[in-house]
């Protein structure tokens, strides 16, 4: 297989049930956007030193690749099997959250990102992680996406949230806390 077809060299694209849209399109967007979070989370694994953590990683870079491939499809009927976000995925990400944050101090105020580099890249990570959220939630005010979907993603960022915490713990670097200016 080559990687260049010369068919999106208009702007178009294929979906996978074969209907083509504009690369801006916001289906585009919306995975576009996960994949661009998965490259995000490759860099974060590779920084990071605990073997378990990297495994939690590179099972959420293989869940967004799940998320990608069901915001790529456009078929009711599609031939080709899409796999599915499941409830324990989620439940997954909530159990390691858990975990995390019994040996984190709780928070008293809001945290500035940076402290290790590590943990900044969680938190850039994390941001990613919203806006593909919010361009996940725009797509599905007008076209069906599995509230998998959403509730995985949403519960990713909080799990990256806490892994920079848990990064800075593991450093004994103390959270940056927010004092506003009043």
């Amino acid at each position: 297989m080559k990687i260049y077809t010369r068919k999106g060299d208009k702007g178009n694209t294929t979906l996978v049930g074969g209907k083509k849209v504009s690369k801006t399109h916001i289906r585009i967007e919306a995975y576009g956007t996960v994949d661009e979070l998965i490259s995000h989370i490759g860099m974060l694994r590779d920084m990071l030193e605990n073997e378990a953590l990297k495994g939690s990683l590179l099972q959420a870079q293989d869940r967004l690749m799940t998320c990608a491939a069901i915001l790529a499809a456009d078929c009711e009927d599609c031939q080709v099997k899409i796999p599915e976000i499941q409830e324990a995925d989620i439940t997954g990400l909530e159990n390691e959250i858990d975990r995390m944050e019994s040996v984190l101090t709780p928070l008293t105020s809001f945290v500035l990102p940076g402290g290790h580099v590590i943990s900044s890249q969680c938190h850039v990570s994390r941001t990613v992680c919203r806006r593909a959220e919010r361009q996940i939630i725009r797509l599905s005010e007008e076209l069906f996406v599995p509230d998998p979907v959403l509730k995985y993603i949403n519960r990713l960022s909080d799990f990256l949230f806490v892994l920079a915490r848990k990064v800075l713990h593991d450093y004994s670097i103390k959270d940056i806390p927010w004092k506003p200016r009043l």
